[in-house]
């Protein structure tokens, strides 16, 4: 097991000038690791209340409460010759450009890394124990870091998840390019410094809720009453919607429409001090919802209608065979080697050369390079063929297999 690098005792900035300072005494390095900490699973609006940061000799815990804009250390983060290592950074990019509008040209991802190298368990907890021996304490997972002051073991924690993250990112590199697996990351890298994030429609929020599809259209009138209501007084308060009133209460509310205080008192989960403060607004949401004329009913927009094709299933189920047996030869998890999504995509289009294959929507280079051939030949097969065809792969592939991985299947966020 490789030593990870000395750690060093981290610095905790809470003022403009020794956010400045630091920017100017780390520049010039070729790498950093980033994290930030909103409190999304607190608040309403979520945002940075802390960014950590790390070179290969010092790590930094940055307050920009009282910091501002954090406008000294823009430049290197959005300079393309400075790498900065994530570990899973969607949210962090979404973030860092929601409240400073930071763009980063230059992204490695410990946990896209450890995906394709075929990992199980792919949280940073694991990796670092997997590689380094560590282990990092998860007291404050779910920490409310909004609040202040922050505790020692609140900063302790938060420094945690940057201090190793370099020497993580070499062992993962190390890995990639003696699996042939670099040039894979590297295109998955720039899709992810390309990432843009559209605002949602609050007008049809309520339809993206789990559940809401099993509704009639007059319960739907009523989730649809129900999800601003309950937003607005979450915005208010400051507080995360399922603070106020879950997904699942304001379903079943919909679904039973109770027009007393007793019947809304009877749902399960329904909050006993929303009921006392705020039990009259529910009930005039759900009769809002009730008196919609039939004809305003809303409905969910009709799905993509497909031309009738009797021989798509049997063709997707190919393109499926030739990718299952391929990812277990190279131990990858089948979903990241390519979605079903996709492989459906390429089953209704039916591309005949590489070319047309290429313009199967989000199919990566990397992953027509590895599967192209191999699947237009299915599309072009009879079963049994296919099945020939990608035994002889599972040959061809398997020397160049990486080690097995222990864990669960179904924690990658590609499955299908």
């Amino acid at each position: 097991m490789p030593a990870d690098p000395t750690p060093h005792v981290p610095r905790y900035l809470d003022t403009t000038a020794a956010v400045a300072e630091f920017a100017a005494a780390i520049a010039g390095a070729p790498a950093l690791a980033l994290d930030t900490e909103g409190a999304s699973f607190h608040r309403f609006v979520d945002r940075v209340y802390l960014l950590q940061l790390s070179t290969r000799d010092e790590t930094a815990v940055i307050d920009p409460l009282p910091t501002g804009d954090l406008a000294p250390l823009k430049g290197m983060v959005e300079d393309p010759a400075v790498e900065i290592v994530f570990h899973d950074a969607d949210y962090d990019l979404r973030l860092l450009r929601q409240d400073y509008g930071w763009q980063v040209r230059r992204i490695f991802d410990t946990r896209i890394a450890a995906q394709l190298l075929g990992y199980r368990a792919f949280g940073l907890a694991a990796l670092l124990e997997r590689h380094f021996g560590l282990a990092l304490d998860k007291k404050f997972q779910r920490a409310d870091w909004s609040l202040r002051p922050l505790s020692e073991g609140m900063l302790r924690y938060a420094a945690q998840d940057t201090m190793h993250l370099l020497g993580l990112r070499d062992a993962l590199h190390a890995e990639l390019v003696a699996k042939g697996r670099w040039g894979w990351a590297q295109e998955e890298f720039a899709r992810l410094e390309a990432t843009s994030w559209g605002d949602e429609d609050p007008a049809v929020a309520y339809m993206k809720l789990k559940g809401a599809r099993d509704l009639t259209r007059r319960g739907l009138a009523v989730l649809r009453e129900l999800v601003p209501w309950r937003d607005g007084v979450a915005r208010d308060l400051d507080r995360a919607v399922f603070r106020v009133v879950s997904n699942e209460v304001l379903l079943d509310i919909a679904k039973a429409m109770p027009s007393s205080r007793s019947e809304l008192s009877a749902i399960k989960g329904m909050p006993r001090g929303v009921l006392e403060s705020r039990g009259d607004a529910v009930l005039a949401a759900v009769q809002r919802g009730v008196a919609v004329p039939d004809a305003d009913l809303p409905r969910f927009p009709k799905a993509p209608r497909f031309e009738r094709d009797p021989d798509f299933d049997e063709r997707a189920a190919r393109l499926r065979t030739v990718r299952d047996e391929v990812a277990a030869s190279l131990e990858l998890d089948p979903g990241v080697l390519c979605s079903r999504d996709r492989l459906e995509g390429i089953a209704r289009r039916q591309p005949q050369s590489m070319d047309e294959l290429l313009q199967t929507p989000d199919l990566r280079r990397w992953q027509a390079d590895l599967l192209g051939e191999r699947l237009l030949a299915a599309l072009r097969s009879t079963p049994s063929s296919v099945s020939a065809a990608t035994s002889a792969v599972g040959t061809s592939t398997a020397a160049s297999a990486p080690s097995a991985r222990a864990g669960r299947v179904d924690d990658s966020p590609y499955r299908d």
